[in-house]
């Protein structure tokens, strides 16, 4: 059913004849106002949201937060298991900063899960337990295309829903507070992440939304903060919570053990969403546990029946032996045979750097690969189907194109609102590496 509305729409776009060059312009300069960008790219190309169904959104919803709750699982055990610890990669001080409770229940406040949707279903690649972005790009976008005629008459004609992370995002970091023991009626927020990242933008957007609310909100970067023992601050500004948008890997490369925002937390002064103990669920190694048959110990019937659906096969790079389509193989020489069926991902980075693409890599390529993966945290990963849509965008001129697609809810406290939806021509999709994005729309009833 989804289909026809689809095809009705983009023909409705495609024959516009407002849809000039002047429009593509004001539209490019109200992505920049709003902060859709990458740096200084404008990431939304598109002439309308992501569309999907009622019922397909339900059914990813229920398994992102079925799959969220086995991350959680796998954290709770590796806190008491050294050898569940190794598996992760997690460092030594990552590890002890894991350890000190953040003083919320929940592992993660706020979280996002890629999937790729396919004809045939769908499947999770990536969880960053860490420091999703993009949760403010929904309502930005909105405002940039729902104006547009031709979705006028889509809203007028189709019941729909769209999705509020922006809302979801602020009062999961209310409630995370008050079970911490916060007490200010209207706690003081800080953004925190280095300056100029490619997604201060977004740290703007979400700032004024926070304020708005009535909740002070600054950008921090970490190297502005102090500690005077009973409080976190960016120069005279106290801070309540942090929310947290530094990757940790880098602060802790960056930062020493004594850092200001490490002793607060330590020492229970802030409430930091996400905490540091979110790394244990962050590492890509965290898939080749769910993935893995070994650990079904760790999970109820329910959820191993979803993480075998809904979860590649994956497995930590090493000279080892492991199960592989129900045979055992010598996992080295299995991924030197089935390149065109397979990724090598660094276990903790973002943005797709490091990551190798078997199909679209050369025998020598993928060898080189292979002896990198075997000297760095890695992680194989096989190959999960992706789908093209047809989708109208913009340049000088308006156009069909055939582009990947991924979906990828966002969690707050393992509930689902909205989705990131990246496109690209490209199979490496994220907005770093060049990609675009778009809204989501949900359409009721079908």
């Amino acid at each position: 059913m989804l289909g026809p509305l689809l095809k009705d729409l983009d023909s409705q776009i495609l024959s516009d004849p407002n849809l000039v060059p002047s429009v593509f312009d004001k539209l490019i300069k109200t992505q920049r106002e709003l902060g859709l960008v990458f740096g200084d790219r404008p990431t939304c190309p598109f002439l309308r949201p992501h569309i999907i169904a009622r019922s397909q959104y339900d059914e990813v919803a229920r398994a992102a937060r079925t799959i969220a709750i086995a991350f959680e699982k796998v954290a709770e055990r590796a806190l008491i298991d050294d050898t569940l610890l190794g598996v992760l990669g997690v460092t030594n001080r990552a590890a002890e900063m894991a350890r000190i409770d953040p003083g919320y229940s929940r592992l993660c406040v706020s979280s996002r899960l890629d999937a790729y949707l396919s004809d045939s279903g769908f499947q999770f690649l990536e969880y960053n337990a860490e420091t999703p972005a993009g949760v403010g790009d929904q309502m930005q976008i909105e405002k940039a295309l729902f104006g547009l005629s031709h979705l006028q008459r889509l809203f007028a004609e189709h019941s729909h829903w769209r999705p509020e992370p922006h809302r979801r995002l602020l009062l999961s970091l209310l409630d995370a507070y008050r079970e911490w023991g916060g007490r200010e009626e209207f706690p003081q927020i800080a953004i925190v992440d280095w300056k100029g990242v490619a997604t201060e933008s977004e740290f703007v957007v979400l700032r004024d939304y926070f304020s708005a609310g009535g909740y002070s909100t600054i950008i921090a970067d970490p190297r502005d903060l102090s500690y005077d023992r009973d409080y976190l601050k960016a120069d005279d500004f106290r801070i309540d919570i942090v929310y947290k948008r530094v990757v940790i890997h880098e602060f802790f490369e960056r930062c020493k053990e004594d850092h200001p925002l490490a002793r607060a937390y330590a020492d229970g002064r802030i409430c930091m969403a996400n905490s540091f103990r979110t790394k244990l669920a962050h590492t890509k190694a965290g898939f080749a546990i769910l993935s893995d048959p070994k650990y079904s110990d760790l999970f109820t019937p329910e959820e191993i029946e979803v993480l075998h659906r809904h979860i590649p096969w994956t497995r930590r790079v090493e000279q080892t032996t492991t199960e592989f389509e129900n045979c055992k193989h010598d996992l080295v020489d299995l991924i030197r045979r089935e390149r065109e069926r397979l990724v090598l991902k660094p276990n903790d980075d973002y943005g797709g750097h490091g990551v190798f693409i078997g199909w679209e890599t050369s025998d020598t390529e993928w060898n080189d690969a292979i002896d990198l993966a075997l000297k760095r945290p890695y992680v194989v990963q096989q190959r999960v189907p992706l789908k093209k849509i047809a989708i109208p965008m913009f340049s000088d001129r308006v156009t069909l194109e055939e582009m990947y697609v991924d979906f990828n809810p966002f969690l707050f406290h393992n509930e689902v609102e909205g989705a990131l939806i990246r496109l690209s021509n490209s199979s490496l999709l994220n907005v770093t590496s060049g990609g675009g994005q778009t809204a989501l729309l949900v359409v009721e009833g079908m």
